[in-house]
């Protein structure tokens, strides 16, 4: 779907935008894929967009070229700002550019700010070095349904795989796994090779789905963090042992949690979790 501005390249060249490695960065020019993702994001629903790291606009371009109503695109590399301009001048009123830290900000104020009155739609190549820690913020959310109403984002295949993982996949399931499908029906939509990317990174990625769930096993997210850290930590060892750290008595929690103690992390299910995590939080209140 051509969009009237110069190719990728020319522009990444135009404006000597060689991606940093300090900043996570794999620009994306191959636009059979950029506009794949942006179908499986829904981006003709006309809904309005959060795109974290664009970088030269590849994903952006695909996302408002295929009826994205809104694109608001944060960006902490100055380097970037010119040839994302050219992109919102080629879709007039549709490309909000945000400079920053995407770390910092508090997502469902910055979105009213920016007049979204809706829940947003997430959109990313996320760059490698911030992904989960951005993940987990969107996951760890108080208000539920949060401000989005989906998330399409990419990943180290090895960080996917952990996302959607569950007990029937032992060796990838873990603490994301639990906190991700605590929140999310979560899948992986497709693949991506390396040398879809500039530069090529050494591993595949997976773009990852992640929808909301409409009815959410009620626990304390602080508290589900720290009986996945005490169980996964440990994994190795029987709960009755992993659980010690917690400073409670874990026979009593697991007890509570309708878990037998001889069981280990990687067989509990994230309602298991969620139990013990409610366990821990009526154990630390009485005390």
């Amino acid at each position: 779907m051509s969009d009237g501005l110069p190719p990728l390249r020319e522009v990444v060249a135009k404006y000597e935008l060689n991606a940093k490695k300090s900043l996570g960065q794999n620009f994306l020019f191959d636009l059979n894929l950029t506009g794949r993702i942006a179908r499986a994001a829904g981006a003709s629903d006309e809904a309005t967009f959060l795109e974290i790291g664009p970088g030269p606009g590849g994903l952006t371009r695909a996302l408002l070229a295929h009826g994205a109503k809104k694109v608001i695109a944060v960006e902490r590399d100055d380097r970037c700002l010119a040839a994302l301009e050219e992109v919102a001048a080629a879709y007039p009123g549709r490309l909000k550019l945000v400079p920053g830290d995407a770390l910092a900000l508090d997502y469902p104020a910055f979105l009213a700010e920016q007049g979204v009155t809706g829940p947003a739609r997430i959109c990313a190549n996320l760059p490698y070095n911030i992904g989960t820690q951005l993940l987990v913020g969107w996951l760890t959310q108080k208000q539920w349904p949060p401000f989005y109403d989906r998330m399409v984002l990419m990943f180290q295949r090895e960080v996917a795989e952990r996302i959607v993982a569950g007990p029937q996949k032992r060796a990838d399931y873990g603490r994301l796994g639990v906190l991700a499908n605590w929140r999310c029906e979560t899948k992986i939509l497709f693949d991506v090779p390396p040398a879809a990317f500039t530069p090529p990174p050494k591993v595949t990625s997976s773009v990852v789905e992640l929808r909301p769930r409409a009815k959410l096993l009620e626990c304390d997210a602080a508290a589900l963090e720290r009986v996945t850290a005490a169980a996964f930590g440990q994994r190795r060892k029987m709960l009755r042992q992993a659980l010690k750290g917690l400073g409670v008595d874990p026979l009593a929690l697991l007890e509570a949690a309708g878990i037998e103690p001889t069981r280990r992390a990687e067989e509990i299910s994230v309602e298991g979790f969620v139990a013990l995590a409610c366990a821990l939080s009526a154990s630390l209140a009485i005390q």
